[in-house]
C-alpha cells in the first residue's frame, strides 16, 4: 500500500493500481517525490524520536522507498512493507537502503513484539476502509492491522500515520479501530483552512498517553509559497547540508556504506576513487 498521496476511488484493490506505469511516475516524478518526501519529514517530526540516537523505524506502504530515503537521510534504519510488487520492485532498483517486505498489512504486520522504535505511512492507511472484495471487512482489517502495530511498537513509542479520509465517517473508524487495539493519541491537521495543503496524520502513542502535537497552520498563501520554496529544492539535500554533507560527495558516498555495513550488506571496498567525479566521456 504504497504512499502516493491518492485515494481509493481512483479504482480497483491498492496491488493492481500501483503496476509497473504507476510505480514509474514516483521514481520520474519530480513534484510526487518532493512532495512525498515532505510528507515523510512531517511524520518523523511527529514521532518526536531522540536526538542524535539512531533508530530502528517500519513504513507502511513504503512504495518505492521515498520516505525511506528521508528516514535514512536522518540516519536512522528501517524496514518498509508494502502490497505491491510494482512498487516495491522499484525501490529495489533505486537501491534503497532499507530491508523489503511483500505483504497486505490488513492481515497483520509479521514482526515480535517491540521491534521497532516508531512507525510512519503516507497515504496508505484508509485503504483499508475500502472493501475489494465480498470477504474484506474493513473494521476487521483495521483492527488487525491497529493490534498488530501495537504489538511490534516498543512500548512508549509511536506511529504518524497520514492518510486522506474520504469524509468524518471514515475517519471516525479509523480511529476506533486504533483506540479499540490499545492505542492513545489523535488526529493532528495541518493546514486546516488550506484546500490543497490540507494534510491528516493519525499520531498513536503505544504507551501512557502525551500531548498530541499541534498541527502546523499558516494563511493559504504562505503554505504555497512553502511548497513552492520545497519543489525548488530537495529536502534531502538540506538535510545533508544541515548534517555537513553535499549528497554525491567523497565524504557522503563514505557515510553511506559505512551505514550499509552496519546493516550487515555487501558493500565495496574503499579506495582512493570512492566517490570521485568522472567526466562526461573518456
Amino acid at each position: 500500500m504504497a504512499g502516493r498521496g491518492r485515494r481509493p476511488e481512483h479504482g480497483g484493490p491498492p496491488e493492481l493500481f500501483y503496476n509497473e506505469d504507476e510505480a514509474r511516475k514516483y521514481v520520474r516524478n519530480s513534484r510526487m517525490i518532493d512532495i512525498q518526501t515532505k510528507m515523510a519529514g512531517r511524520a518523523l517530526e511527529l514521532l518526536s524520536l531522540p536526538e542524535d540516537q539512531p533508530c530502528y523505524l517500519l513504513d507502511i506502504g513504503c512504495g518505492s522507498g521515498l520516505s525511506g530515503d528521508f528516514i535514512s537521510d536522518e540516519g536512522h534504519y528501517w524496514v518498509g512493507l508494502d502490497i505491491s510488487t510494482a512498487m516495491l520492485n522499484a525501490a529495489l532498483d533505486r537501491d534503497t537502503e532499507g530491508d523489503l517486505l511483500l505483504g497486505d498489512m490488513g492481515q497483520g504486520i509479521p514482526f515480535r513484539p517491540g521491534s521497532f522504535d516508531g512507525c510512519i505511512s503516507i497515504s496508505a492507511v484508509q485503504w483499508l476502509c475500502s472493501a475489494n472484495k465480498k470477504s474484506d471487512n474493513p473494521a476487521k482489517r483495521l483492527y488487525c492491522f491497529f493490534s498488530s502495530l501495537y504489538s511490534v511498537l516498543a512500548r512508549g513509542s509511536r506511529a504518524a500515520l497520514q492518510l486522506y479520509p474520504e469524509n468524518s465517517e471514515q475517519l471516525e473508524l479509523i480511529t476506533t479501530q486504533a483506540t479499540k487495539a490499545g492505542f492513545t493519541g489523535g488526529v493532528v491537521v495541518d493546514y486546516p483552512n488550506s484546500a490543497k495543503a490540507k494534510k491528516f496524520y493519525l499520531c498513536l502513542f503505544s504507551g501512557p498517553s502525551s500531548m498530541l502535537p499541534q498541527g502546523l497552520s499558516g494563511q493559504e498563501d504562505e503554505v504555497a509559497n512553502r511548497q513552492s520554496m520545497f519543489t525548488n529544492e530537495r529536502v534531502t539535500a538540506r538535510r545533508s547540508l544541515k548534517r555537513g554533507l553535499v549528497k554525491n560527495t567523497r565524504d557522503w558516498v563514505l557515510e553511506k556504506k559505512e551505514r550499509r555495513r552496519r546493516q550487515g550488506k555487501e558493500v565495496r571496498p574503499d579506495t582512493q576513487y570512492t566517490g570521485r567525479k568522472r567526466k562526461p566521456r573518456f
